[in-house]
């Protein structure tokens, strides 16, 4: 097959603050004068057998936006030996344009470098242009170890189960800094109403010792790969604040797919520290009550099939039933009890009392909507050849004047130094 890397690398001028918006917050976001984790994955990434090209897609705050994407080049110019495109807020303009040339219309919303779903999205559409069968996305803050990561992502990859089934998204898993795939869950009382981690190694327990695909109730989006047969016709849900991944697997299952996990397809996860757990938690209670209000809304629409909570156990179905948001405001109580970050969690029941609830109300149908307009979208702009040009003419245009002169060309018609061959 011929895959394409998308690494997603989020920036920002210093540290979130509370309240920020609840799709343009993440969970890790780079401040502009700290190296960040990019220059570590790329490192891994390099003793990769058969890596071809690897998209680096630079999400910013407005006020940086030229300036992350000249840290970002400056780290991929001290890769020579990787083929790296680095979009930015230039390139994006230039998809936009030709996207209104062909008709299409902007989608600015869902295509872009804002929110974690319009920045996956971006990346499908960067993939869909240079003709890519498939993407393999990673995160900045993991690393590679096994030289044979490619093989392992496109093991299955287009293939038919024994029963028929496509076999078009599959996820691995993480190993955190401990050398082990559990949640470092902490079993205590304050978190008796929300048994997200303790679900979660239930779940992967039970897979670990399965056969090596075995249907998934989890992705891990930093570990994710997709054929073209499924992100051609599927785009990523670019309303949800975060879970966007595991939220791809629902509405693949909603459009008669689903996501397989590959029990030996893994990479070491390796973020900093969070600044603000609290904060973190109210992009959950985004999350969660915006997922358990798209569901509700799915069951009207009578060409999709319904996802109920009882086919997700013991992960994530409980934590898409009935009682979601007494069940948030509580954890949200007690943990403020405990926590250094009173003021954060108190700040998260709030949400889940108004805000969270409102906003899932105002958005919940406007994936289905947008789900009308990917399929043409991406069938217009596959393979597009100006489009591809403009691309690379523009980012080579942005490597900085220090650059070492032996970097991998990029073919901007076929891209045939690119294009490999990976079988499973």
């Amino acid at each position: 097959m011929n895959p394409v890397v998308i690494i997603p690398t989020y920036n920002c001028a210093r540290r979130h603050r509370a309240g920020s918006s609840a799709i343009a917050t993440y969970d890790h976001a780079t401040p502009l004068n700290e190296p960040g984790e990019l220059d570590r994955c790329l490192t891994s990434l390099e003793r990769v057998e058969g890596i071809g090209l690897i998209v680096i897609l630079v999400a910013a705050e407005k006020s940086i936006e030229s300036k992350a994407v000249e840290k970002v080049q400056a780290i991929a110019d001290g890769h020579p030996d990787l083929s790296l495109l680095v979009i930015g807020e230039k390139e994006l303009a230039l998809i936009r344009q030709r996207m209104e040339q062909l008709n299409i219309g902007r989608l600015t919303r869902e295509i872009g470098l804002e929110g974690y779903g319009a920045v996956r999205n971006l990346g499908l559409v960067v993939a869909n242009v240079f003709g890519f069968d498939s993407v393999v996305f990673l995160d900045d803050d993991e690393v590679i170890e096994a030289p044979d990561f490619l093989h392992r992502a496109m093991y299955g990859l287009g293939k038919l189960t024994k029963n028929g089934i496509p076999i078009l998204a599959k996820t691995g898993y993480y190993l955190n800094d401990r050398g082990s795939y559990l949640s470092k869950w902490e079993d205590a009382w304050y978190n008796r109403f929300w048994q997200q981690g303790r679900a979660f190694n239930q779940w992967i327990s039970k897979a670990m010792k399965g056969p090596r695909l075995s249907r998934s109730n989890h992705v891990c989006g930093g570990c994710l790969a997709i054929h073209k047969e499924a992100f051609k016709r599927l785009a990523f849900d670019p309303w949800i604040a975060r879970g966007e991944d595991l939220d791809y697997m629902l509405d693949l299952r909603m459009y008669g797919s689903d996501i397989w996990f590959d029990n030996q397809w893994v990479l070491r996860h390796l973020p900093p520290e969070s600044s603000s757990e609290g904060d973190r938690f109210r992009q959950d209670i985004f999350r969660w009550i915006y997922e358990y209000r798209k569901l509700e809304y799915s069951r009207a629409l009578i060409d999709l099939q319904q996802v109920k909570p009882k086919s997700l156990e013991p992960y994530p179905g409980p934590f898409l039933e009935p009682g979601l948001v007494r069940r948030i405001r509580l954890t949200a109580f007690l943990r403020s009890l405990v926590s250094s970050d009173k003021k954060a969690y108190r700040r998260a029941a709030k949400a889940a009392r108004s805000e969270a609830m409102a906003y899932a109300e105002r958005n919940c149908a406007k994936y289905f909507q947008f789900q009308y307009a990917w399929p043409e979208l991406m069938n217009r702009l596959e393979g597009d050849e100006e489009l591809s040009v403009a691309l690379v003419e523009s980012a080579l245009h942005s490597v900085t004047p220090q650059a070492p002169q032996q970097r991998r060309s990029i073919d901007p018609g076929v891209t045939s130094e690119i294009r490999l061959n990976i079988g499973d």
